[in-house]
């Protein structure tokens, strides 16, 4: 929102709310860390800038500081901690809701099949496996944001370092991946450079058109999408609980910080975007896949007979 400073005070040129956010060294040390107030808010501008801008009228006035904690496990039994009841730390980078949310929607899904008894019990815990390390790192990477906000002169000399770093390609792109959560890797096994990573939301063509790979998992349902020659893959025992569907891509596969990879000719995708499983139509693993994430295969009757 615009807004100029006339005659001392905060003139809206728009209407609308403005966020300030100041930051307070050795804040808690005079014991306020109460709630704060509107005056709180003002002496901290004036001390910072020698005025308060004439701010009046607050609909929002909150404190949060630098305090980096995590939840030893996410799941005792029947609890499950995600979001902030997980893992908290400085807000820098809004990097705390992009793992709350991921925390959710790799929660969500797994969740769903063990209440619906498609999966057992034993999935809930891939839940603590994969997103306990993801926030780990998150937490280092603001601690070390935080600590270069210092204003002492060793701290700005390794800011000077660190811009230099940022600077070129390969850092930037590293550093890039690790803010938006883009180049997230579960440990899910060997096998194509795909397995376990977010897969990437490609331009396809189906039999009813173009589609985006995210439009087909709208549904909350895992994906197989066959590259290759139609029908080649048969996954009837898995037909009510994984979409499989034909299409073809014509453009390279790019994964953030990795780069271009071997297009594969099938990947088979979980509910929340990672790929489970990624590879040819000969290579071997796939049932064995289906049966992790999606539970056991289903008896199919065939000429009279179940198989």
């Amino acid at each position: 929102m615009q807004y100029e400073i006339r005659d001392g005070e905060v003139v809206f040129k728009e209407g609308g709310p403005v966020r300030v956010m100041v930051t307070e060294r050795q804040a808690g040390q005079d014991g306020r860390m109460g709630e704060p107030t509107l005056r709180d808010l003002s002496e901290a501008l004036i001390a910072v800038y020698g005025t308060d801008y004439g701010i009046h009228s607050p609909s929002w006035i909150s404190r949060f500081t630098d305090m980096t904690r995590q939840a030893a496990h996410y799941r005792e039994r029947r609890v499950l901690l995600a979001g902030d009841a997980a893992h908290v730390h400085f807000p820098v980078g809004g990097q705390g809701l992009n793992i709350g949310v991921q925390d959710a929607v790799n929660l969500g899904w797994k969740l769903a099949q063990v209440v619906r008894r498609i999966s057992p019990e034993s999935l809930l815990d891939t839940y603590h496996s994969e997103r306990h390390p993801i926030a780990a790192r998150v937490l280092r990477n603001t601690m070390a944001q935080t600590a270069l906000r210092r204003s002492d002169d060793r701290t700005k000399a390794l800011e000077e370092i660190v811009s230099e770093l940022v600077g070129m390609d390969e850092p930037r792109k590293r550093l890039a991946g690790v803010m938006s959560g883009l180049d997230i890797r579960y440990d899910l096994g060997e096998g194509h450079p795909l397995v376990g990573r977010r897969m990437p939301d490609l331009d396809l063509v189906t039999a009813g058109g173009p589609m985006r790979v995210f439009t087909l998992l709208h549904h909350g349902r895992p994906v197989l999408l066959n590259l290759g020659e139609p029908g080649a893959l048969d996954i009837t025992p898995w037909a009510d609980r994984v979409r499989s569907i034909d299409v073809r891509y014509a453009g390279s596969w790019e994964l953030p910080v990795i780069g271009v990879v071997p297009g594969p000719t099938a990947v088979l995708i979980r509910p929340d975007g990672y790929v489970a499983w990624a590879g040819n139509q000969n290579q071997p693993g796939l049932t064995d896949t289906l049966t992790t994430w999606f539970g056991p295969p289903r008896l199919v009757c065939q000429g009279g007979a179940f198989e």
